[in-house]
């Protein structure tokens, strides 16, 4: 008995061995890709890092202006690197290059009249939108007052703007206690930042059949006159001329028409006779996003981007413009994780999904090249997309923070469409990395508006949840000085390598992440 016993746990305990020696083998093969994501990251190093960059932000690529050779010389290093990794093109044809078409935008021609008295471009009012080439003459203009549309407030709401000359201001209304009107509190809306009422105030009076827009915004039309009024490099996608004319004027203009406009808040029609004149002055030119491609091995159709934008200032008053961390930083980090994926392809440990090494032009022009492909030209469909990790300036320390813990990056955007991308965010870092993730730019009401300032943000618009990798800006931010040896490559790689940890998990992980906080368009 004793015997037949001591043989049934043996027997037990041989199948328990054996079971337990399968489990782990299959555990070991779900789990391959997992298990070998740190021998990939460990091939991001500080030395090859620095190796790239000291060449793509040398002088010999001249600032790498949209347009101009560096950049040419800028997307071949890029291509050429790629080709060397091993990562091939994203488009079907092998090219690494989508094109992308622009017109260089120089000073219009225009001439202004009211009741007969002529006014002056750039001393009277600039075209802050390149219009097409037409005239227009009207006896009235349509004052209205602050040009908001909201819930709580609507300045539209008694008058029909349809083709005629629209008069606004700046600002938003304040209730008799000094709060604002659409808040509630003393918390401004968008309607007053700088940067979004600019946007949101022509988008509106634009959809309302607006024909023209005579913007009043005395605090800034100092600063931003001169600047409109002599050739600036501005660009924009070939093929977005306006149909409807945008200008900022100054008190003459403004105060000509409505006299106590900077205390009068009620709309009203004005009567007045206005001729306007405008010619654009625009020239066609070529510029190109780098687009490399690795195809997943079970969800190829479902896409991660990683982003960078290619190029900087170029050469200003005969200094080259190096744009190390911006986005010198951000690009050699792109080519580094590009690489690191190429090798786990090799050694058959490629993504589940598919990734997208995307390059793109014309960020310092106004998001130029990321615009073209989120709107015009994108090589997968935008529903595809699960996620785009856009990497702009991850080079340098913040002067803000240099008595604390330099070893940081400041994430944005990361739950503001997807709680599950902050989430997995935050186990990588904390599983790989240890690095402190400041979110101190991710508030909604930060003044700098870096939320809207970089590539991902072509993105998020179209609900495609990001992450947004930043040092913060200093001081030689979009200067000369801004050159490779000011970089701090043990931070470059360590912040490369969260990218690439995050990254390798939304690859692979079962299931695609999940928008649960869309914005509407």
């Amino acid at each position: 008995m004793k015997r037949i016993l001591s043989i049934a746990i043996l027997l037990f305990c041989i199948i328990a061995c054996n079971s337990t020696k399968t489990t782990t083998t299959q555990t070991s093969s779900t789990n391959k890709k997992a298990s070998n994501s740190q021998d990939y990251a460990n091939t991001i190093t500080a030395e090859d890092l620095k190796t790239a960059l000291y060449t793509y932000a040398s002088d010999e690529f001249e600032g790498r202006e949209t347009g101009k050779p560096g950049q040419k010389k800028a997307i071949n290093f890029l291509k050429d690197h790629y080709i060397k990794y091993g990562v091939p093109a994203a488009k079907t044809d092998g090219n690494y290059f989508q094109n992308v078409p622009l017109d260089l935008i120089d000073v219009p021609g225009v001439q202004l009249t009211i009741d007969g008295k002529s006014f002056v471009y750039v001393e009277d009012l600039v075209s802050v939108s390149t219009s097409k080439t037409d005239q227009l003459s009207t006896d009235e203009i349509i004052y209205a007052g602050f040009g908001i549309e909201d819930e709580n407030v609507s300045s539209y709401s008694d008058i029909d703007v349809q083709g005629k000359v629209v008069l606004i201001k700046s600002g938003e209304p304040k209730n008799t206690d000094g709060t604002y009107l659409i808040s509630g509190t003393t918390e401004a809306s968008k309607w007053s930042n700088m940067r979004q009422q600019f946007a949101a105030k022509h988008d509106i009076a634009k959809e309302k059949g607006a024909k023209a827009i005579l913007f009043y915004y005395p605090e800034i039309y100092q600063m931003v006159a001169p600047r409109f009024g002599k050739a600036s490099g501005n660009m924009q996608l070939s093929g977005k001329t306006e149909n409807t004319y945008f200008f900022l004027i100054n008190d003459n203009l403004a105060k000509s028409l409505v006299n106590d406009i900077s205390t009068n808040d009620k709309t009203s029609v004005v009567k007045t006779k206005l001729t306007l004149d405008y010619k654009n002055n625009v020239t066609q030119i070529a510029s190109e996003n780098v687009a490399a491609f690795i195809k997943g091995s079970e969800k190829p159709d479902e896409i991660i981007v990683i982003s960078a934008h290619l190029d900087h200032e170029g050469i200003k008053d005969g200094k080259v413009y190096n744009g190390a961390d911006d986005d010198g930083s951000g690009t050699v980090a792109v080519i580094e994780i590009a690489e690191a994926f190429a090798k786990a392809v090799k050694d058959g440990n490629g993504p589940k999904r598919s990734i997208l090494f995307l390059n793109v032009t014309g960020e310092e022009k106004g998001l130029l090249g990321s615009r073209h492909y989120t709107d015009v030209d994108p090589i997968f469909p935008l529903e595809n997309t699960v996620a785009d990790l856009n990497i702009d300036m991850i080079g340098r320390i913040d002067p803000k923070r240099k008595s604390e813990n330099r070893n940081y990056v400041y994430l944005i955007g990361s739950d503001k469409l997807s709680t599950e991308l902050h989430t997995i965010s935050e186990e990588m870092n904390t599983k790989y990395m240890n690095i402190e993730l400041d979110y101190t730019y991710n508030d909604d009401n930060d003044p700098n508006r870096f939320y809207y300032r970089s590539d991902h943000y072509n993105f998020a618009k179209n609900n495609i949840p990001v992450i947004f990798y930043f040092n913060g800006t200093h001081d030689d931010y979009h200067q000369p000085s801004d050159t490779p040896d000011k970089i701090q490559y043990d931070l470059l790689e360590n912040r490369a390598r969260l990218v690439f940890y995050t990254a390798w998990e939304l690859a692979n992980r079962d299931k695609r992440i999940t928008v649960d906080k869309p914005v509407s368009n």
